[in-house]
This record gives C-alpha cells, structure tokens and sequence, in this order.
C-alpha cells in the first residue's frame, strides 16, 4: 500500500500543497497533521500511520524534515523504517527513493545512507546556521547600541510591492511550503521569513 504522510507546523498553516503532491503521486491513503515537530511523542497522527504501516508498504513525505528536527531524528526513524523494510519516498528528494535501490543490494543501501547522512546533516546546519546568525547579530547590536528592533519592511500592514510579496510570503508558510523555498522564490531573508512564520504560529 502507498501512504503518504503531511505535516505543517501550526494550524495556521496550509496542508493542501503536500496533500495535492501526494495524490498526484498516487498515495492510496493519507495522514495530515498539524503539529510542531519537536517530538514524535506529541505528533499522534504520525504515531497512528507508523503503527498501521505494514512490510512492503511505501511511505511517501513531501520533505526529509518529516522525519525530525535534527540529524539523529532523521536517521533514527529513517533506519527504523529501512528495519521493517518499508520503502520511503521524498517527493522533493528524488534521490531518496528506497525503491531503486532493491536491485543494488549492498551498493544502494549505501549510496542512500551516504545521501541520507548528507541532507539530513544539511537541514540541522542550516536551521542552527540561522539561530546562530540570529542570536550574534543582535548581541553585537545590543552592544553598539544600535538594537532598536528595525523597522521590518514586509509586514502585515506594508504597501504596494511589499505588501504583495508579504501576502505571498504567508500564503505559502500556510501551504507548508519551506523556509528554503520560500527565500529562493522571493528572495527574502529566511530570517525575515521565519520572523513571519512565528507570528501566524503566535496568532492560532
């Protein structure tokens, strides 16, 4: 069976994007969620699907990040699955398609393992990268002086261009689109755009 997994990290936000993918892609069954990703104890959709999930079955996910917030996360659940010999899908990785490899043997395990190792790293860096840039540059403001919280040119109530890219912004953090995406499509700073996303999250 062919069962698709959607999250998004806040009920503000917009699961038809991952939904629609996942159709498209042929999933018999699928299991959306919104809720924060910081545990899988407090994701009990993702807990149901994991226990109905049968040997030979196929799991499909729109992202890596699916699987956890950090590298271990993901390689944790990632082995787990590989263990009940469940097949994985990332539908925006198609590198990582457990399907292809059945043929390699030893050679495909590996090459997926090595792939996996990589982009899993990737997302912890560039999620702590954003933190650590976040947190050094108001600290070096702060002691300059020159900390007052500047005026943000894309918000709710912005104007004109602005404004356009604002509304674009927030309609695509509610299809659950990603951080990464987001800042390759509008070219906004990702910290711009995860201030945004905070404060959807603060409105639910």
């Amino acid at each position: 069976m062919i069962i698709g997994y959607a999250r998004v990290s806040s009920k503000s936000q917009n699961l038809e994007r991952q939904v629609h993918d996942l159709r498209e892609f042929g999933c018999e069954k699928i299991f959306e969620e919104k809720q924060s990703g910081k545990n899988f104890k407090e994701r009990p959709v993702y807990n149901e699907m994991r226990n109905k999930l049968r040997f030979g079955d196929v799991l499909v996910v729109h992202d890596l990040s699916r699987f956890g917030r950090n590298k271990e996360e993901i390689k944790n659940e990632w082995a787990a699955l590989m263990k009940e010999e469940v097949d994985i899908v990332v539908l925006k990785m198609p590198i990582l398609d457990t399907r292809k490899y059945k043929d390699l043997e030893g050679v495909g395990q590996l090459v997926s393992e090595i792939v996996l190792s990589l982009l899993s790293w990737m997302v912890e860096e560039e999620r702590e990268r954003i933190r650590s840039a976040q947190r050094e540059g108001i600290i070096i403001a702060k002691q300059q002086g020159k900390y007052k919280g500047r005026k943000r040119k894309y918000h709710v109530n912005a104007v004109g261009k602005d404004k356009i890219i604002y509304d674009k912004i927030v309609k695509e953090l509610k299809e659950g689109t990603s951080i990464m995406d987001i800042y390759r499509e509008t070219g906004v700073a990702r910290s711009t755009i995860y201030t945004i996303k905070n404060e959807l999250m603060d409105v639910v």
